[in-house]
């Protein structure tokens, strides 16, 4: 079997209906593994939503912060932002399944030697550690009462990781560190603010994993939502990062685990409102 990790969709089916005309895909045994953000932003996130979903066990998908916001969206407890792109699915005739397949999508996958995640891990944070986490807000979305967790998911604080977390804090603080994280202090602050490149980082922060003793250091680690990071695909550090801004005319990126091998498609570059 072999196993193609891909970055951030958001939306783009037709880059990944190209994509996949590049890949020599075996589909009676090879697998897809998507990194979170399905959706949102580019022109067909319900296609993307349905496609995806209909692969069944041949794909996996990690939850990313726009699939949340659709969640989130969906229920009433978000607005629309200016930019999103989610009213196709928000209308479709099959929206509540595909919003209840998207709900039971997990926040991490591990499997193959490999730990897919969509933002990344906090330096506190082993594997281990973090799916037991990623489980607790897993459970809460799945749950009859996932409603009072969307509702209270938005919010930047707490934003450093302590295990007397409790409740919504606690809740919150994991899904801002699996979905969102991009740079943290060294004791794990995370600022959510900056989305730009590497050069441009704000004093006292740094990248989540260059924080010095990263608990999940030594470990193969797949993570997209950086589209200014880019591909990065770093074999000491064994990390790939493969958000290469196909919504903003970069390139869709697929990389197959076993070698490494790198597949790619160029993106048109679309307007935004």
């Amino acid at each position: 079997m072999s196993i193609y990790a891909i970055g951030d969709l958001q939306g783009c089916f037709e880059s990944l209906e190209l994509l996949l005309t590049r890949l020599p895909l075996r589909w009676d045994q090879d697998q897809l593994w998507f990194v979170g953000d399905l959706v949102n932003r580019g022109p067909h996130s319900l296609e993307v939503l349905r496609y995806v979903k209909g692969l069944g066990s041949r794909a996996v998908c990690v939850l990313g912060n726009h699939d949340l916001h659709l969640l989130s969206v969906s229920e009433g407890f978000a607005p629309l932002h200016r930019g999103d792109t989610l009213d196709g699915v928000l209308e479709a005739c099959d929206r509540i399944e595909l919003l209840e397949w998207l709900r039971q999508r997990p926040l991490i996958h591990c499997a193959q030697g490999y730990t897919m995640v969509h933002a990344g891990l906090l330096p506190q944070w082993d594997v281990r550690q973090a799916k037991e986490l990623a489980g607790e807000v897993e459970q809460a979305l799945r749950a009859a009462s996932y409603r009072e967790f969307l509702k209270e998911m938005y919010g930047n604080r707490p934003h450093r990781w302590s295990p007397g977390l409790a409740g919504m804090d606690r809740l919150r603080l994991i899904t801002n560190g699996l979905t969102r994280l991009r740079i943290c202090s060294a004791d794990g602050s995370m600022e959510f603010a900056h989305k730009g490149a590497l050069c441009d980082i704000p004093k006292g922060y740094m990248p989540w994993f260059q924080v010095p003793g990263r608990r999940s250091a030594g470990e193969n680690l797949i993570f997209g939502h950086w589209s200014a990071l880019g591909l990065h695909l770093d074999q000491p550090s064994r990390l790939l990062a493969l958000d290469t801004g196909c919504l903003w005319g970069g390139h869709l990126t697929a990389v197959r685990l076993e070698d490494l091998a790198l597949f790619q498609v160029s993106c048109p570059r679309r307007s935004h409102h």
